[in-house]
């Protein structure tokens, strides 16, 4: 089987208006000077998704949403389907991130239910799963992450179309991370589940996620079964992005 190519996606939330756009320009133009050996992927707001695709268009930058509708169409105000994220110019698509889960009570089945979408409409999803906090401290995690991988993961799941990341929800935003030790045991769980259930699970691309900033990008991104990283508020500005990127090396 061919190496894991890593993959560095930045997630911009809630945040970012027209005039954003030039942090992605910036980061192209990092891109062009000096080739990341990672693909790369910002997934701003829905509003900026098609201006952004504009903007990376031939950069080698890939454009991805922060959620999609199960359904590709339909009265469902408010949402967006991931048909319309592929029209729009995207490439990948978050599902299950734990402010989802936790802001609008979404089930595993509910993210599975979207990562079908994603598969359906031609994205790669990036199913996320993660243990809060009181579930770390009871020594829940394995569990609970084996639990969400199972019910978010679709029977359609493979790896050139699926990529997990695990969060851990107590880091996400607070500035607390996993020791390595942490992040090395939960991978390898992830991987061993995706092994037994699926023939090319040893493909998946599993990237960790939660406080990752360029001081602990690179200790980070060198534990085993990690292939790489998805960024919060870090890739917002193309100077705090980069040092992560370098964490995985150039071409």
């Amino acid at each position: 089987m061919a190496a894991r190519r890593p993959l560095i996606v930045g997630n911009w939330k809630m945040n970012g208006l027209t005039a954003s756009l030039g942090e992605a320009t910036a980061l192209a133009g990092k891109v062009k000077a000096q080739t990341p050996a990672a693909e790369l992927g910002l997934c701003p707001p829905a509003t900026l998704v098609a201006a952004m695709a504009a903007t990376l268009k031939g950069t080698g930058i890939g454009v991805g949403g922060q959620d999609c509708h199960a359904k590709a169409s339909g009265a469902h105000t408010g949402d967006i389907s991931a048909e319309a994220l592929k029209d729009a110019g995207a490439i990948y698509v978050l599902t299950g991130h734990s402010e989802r889960r936790t802001d609008h009570a979404e089930t595993d089945a509910t993210v599975r239910a979207k990562a079908q979408a994603a598969h359906r409409a031609g994205l790669i999803a990036i199913v996320c799963v993660g243990e809060t906090l009181a579930q770390r401290d009871a020594n829940e995690t394995l569990k609970v992450v084996s639990a969400q991988l199972r019910g978010s993961l679709p029977d359609d799941a493979t790896a050139a179309n699926t990529v997990v990341a695990y969060e851990p929800v107590w880091a996400i935003g607070t500035g607390r991370t996993p020791t390595e030790a942490q992040v090395a045991e939960v991978h390898a769980a992830m991987r061993q589940e995706l092994k037994a259930r699926f023939d090319d699970g040893e493909g998946f691309r599993l990237l960790y996620g939660g406080s990752v900033k360029p001081d602990n990008a690179k200790s980070l991104m060198a534990v085993a079964d990690v292939d790489g990283a998805l960024v919060g508020g870090a890739s917002l500005k193309a100077n705090d992005f980069w040092p992560i990127i370098e964490a995985k090396g150039f071409k």
